[in-house]
This record gives structure tokens, sequence and C-alpha cells, in this order.
């Protein structure tokens, strides 16, 4: 077994204890389920038609193709979860749909120097902890914690949370499992709950909340 299967696997395992009680919309299978070109043909009209995209450039098709790939193997099945994860990808990587630099690289903000979360510096690694990926993930620790979830020396090599299987499988780690914040998918989207706007706390407590509750919807209708 791959690590990406075995990751699979664990948040798969995990999301089934979570969501026992919304068996019918989180049901899960050890199935890699390809959805049906009619489908994803929908999906992209739909997606035209949103206002999201002046005109969707092919790298961005490419970006969500990556996403929506990556979502059918691991046999989630509740589309406000992939919604969610789309608009926060949407708004985190200024709506290229790829994993990007965190534009500025820090410069002004206290990740930006090499210092920890507590303010004790650091000297090796010789890097800088900004954002990066689909979820931009910051700071000393969270690299080396999140490193240590999904199998990459990202402590070292920060960089390799640029590379699009890295970044997927960190934002399902922290968004499936809650390990960005101790906030899950699960707890904004189940069946007693469907709260996009709160779902900001999963990333960023509630910065810009509300925008990316417009985007989820309108992401959640596209894939309706």
């Amino acid at each position: 077994m791959s690590y990406l299967e075995w990751l699979f696997q664990k948040i798969r395992n995990f999301a089934k204890k979570e969501q026992k009680k919304v068996a019918k919309n989180t049901s899960i299978t050890l199935e890699e389920k390809k959805p049906k070109n009619s489908t994803r043909d929908s999906f992209y009209q739909k997606l035209r038609e949103s206002g999201l995209f002046d005109k969707l450039r092919q790298s961005q098709v490419d970006g969500i193709n990556f996403i929506l790939d990556g979502w059918d193997k691991s046999g989630l099945q509740d589309k406000r979860w992939l919604a969610y994860m789309l608009a926060t990808t949407y708004h985190e990587t200024a709506r290229t749909m790829l994993p990007i630099k965190e534009y500025g690289k820090g410069k002004g903000r206290p990740y930006g120097r090499k210092i920890k979360m507590n303010r004790t510096p650091y000297t090796k690694p010789d890097k800088l902890y900004y954002g990066r990926g689909y979820v931009q993930l910051t700071w000393y620790e969270n690299y080396d914690k999140m490193g240590k979830y999904v199998g990459a020396d990202l402590l070292n090599l920060p960089e390799l949370a640029l590379e699009p299987e890295i970044a997927f499988k960190i934002m399902l780690e922290g968004m499936v499992r809650g390990t960005f914040t101790g906030k899950s998918l699960g707890k904004y989207f189940n069946e007693e709950k469907n709260d996009p706007y709160r779902a900001r706390r999963i990333i960023n407590g509630m910065d810009k909340a509300t925008k990316i509750k417009e985007y989820h919807l309108k992401f959640l209708d596209c894939l309706s």
C-alpha cells in the first residue's frame, strides 16, 4: 500500500466514525470512483456561468481537476465538504486553483521571520515558513506537524507544500481531520448543521468568512 493510499484509508476511517449519523451523505467505500464525463462537463458548464471566473484558463481547469480527482479517490461523498475545500482553495490561491507561494513571502508578518510561534528564534533549518499550498500553510511548528502527518519533510523542504499531491494531502488532512485548528468539516457540515460561515474556523478564525461562504455556495451549486 502506497503512502497516499494509506492516508486516504486513514481519512476514510476518521470520516466514517465522525459521521455515523450522516451515513447517507458520507458513506465511504474503498472503491475508487470516477465521475462520469457528463457530470464533470455539467460542473464546468455551471462554473463558467457562476461568475467565479471571468474566463477559465487551462491552468485553473487542471488545478480544479486535480482536486476533484483527489476527492473521488478519497471516497468522501458530502458535496458540501468538497465545495468548501474548493472555495478555500479559490480564496487562498488568489483564484489560480494551484498551490502557490504567499504573495510577499510573509513580509511584515511574524512568520516571515525566523521565529517560532512563541517568538523563540531559530537558525536551522535556514528556511522561512510563509504561506504555501492550497491553504497557505504557515509557521515553523505547522510545517513540522503537518509534515509528520502527510509523510513529507516539510520542515527542511517547505517547498514540497507546493507540489499538488502533497498540497492536496495537507488540505485533506487539515480540513477533514481538523489538524489545522482543531475544527473539521464534519463539525460544520453534518445532518444537523450546515454552516459555511463559521466553517472558516477550520482555516483562519473568521477572516473573510462571508466571502468564502459566498464562494462555497457557488461551488456547491456547480456540484449539484
